[in-house]
């Protein structure tokens, strides 16, 4: 059997804000590295975009009532799993709603025939933070104040004590597509890390992370990670595979 006979493609679905950049940069850059460690595993993405320009309530309350639609798009794919973005989205209708919108997505994939799991950035941000053995953790958001402290609430809901937190407080979501990452090595500085045993360097999947993830994370001694990285660990793991993805921190170290 030739190499190419033994690869095995798996297909991922992803329903997006119409202003993400960074979800379908960052998750492809994460498993097109795992490729080159594991190249009998190859990843193909499709994408159904839910409309959203500006990070308030009102657009993100809009944007998941298009969660249904975009999901029956995706299940003409018949992706093996999708993902969801975006996290404050979700985290902004109150406690515990990522339960709801992966059960409501499931519900629209399951009426068009498809069997994909569901993975949401928010849920996976709370096992990725589960699986690393966190309890207290720091983090940086670009969102507003407001937004920030709903995203604290979520999380100190779930259990997981939130120490510090840093918004960087721009509302327009194409403008936080932008931010460069290289500048976390200096926000994350801002912090007071005492007590916490991770880092959440990006909660919002928007905003760029992945390079700086490792050079943070050498710096402080502490596991960091980001929404795309949580998402990426909770969609091997549904895949079946090894959560392992070369430079992404300590969560995707296998």
């Amino acid at each position: 059997m030739s190499p190419d006979q033994q690869r095995r493609d798996h297909h991922i679905g992803m329903i997006v804000p119409s202003s993400n950049l960074t979800m379908e940069t960052e998750l492809p850059r994460m498993l097109a590295a795992r490729e080159q460690a594991h190249p009998e595993d190859r990843f193909v993405f499709h994408a159904a975009r839910a409309r959203m320009q500006h990070v308030t309530p009102e657009q993100l309350r809009a944007m998941n009532e298009q969660a249904k639609r975009a999901a029956a798009e995706l299940a003409d794919a018949r992706p093996d799993v999708v993902a969801t973005a975006c996290l404050v989205a979700i985290m902004a209708q109150g406690p515990g709603y990522h339960c709801t919108a992966e059960d409501d997505i499931t519900a629209a994939l399951r009426a068009e025939g498809s069997q994909a799991p569901v993975v949401s950035s928010a849920g996976a941000l709370l096992s990725g933070i589960s699986a690393l053995g966190a309890k207290r953790v720091a983090i940086i958001t670009p969102y507003m104040e407001p937004l920030t402290k709903a995203v604290v609430d979520y999380l100190e809901d779930a259990g997981v004590q939130v120490v510090d937190s840093l918004s960087l407080q721009v509302p327009d979501n194409l403008a936080v597509a932008r931010l460069d990452p290289a500048d976390l090595r200096e926000h994350h500085r801002k912090l007071d890390l005492t007590g916490a045993d991770a880092l959440v360097l990006s909660a919002c999947v928007q905003m760029p992370s992945l390079l700086a993830i490792e050079p943070v994370q050498d710096e402080i001694g502490i596991p960091v990670l980001s929404a795309a990285t949580a998402t990426t660990h909770r969609i091997l793991t549904e895949l079946g595979l090894e959560p392992r993805v070369p430079g992404a921190g300590a969560l995707l170290a296998g």
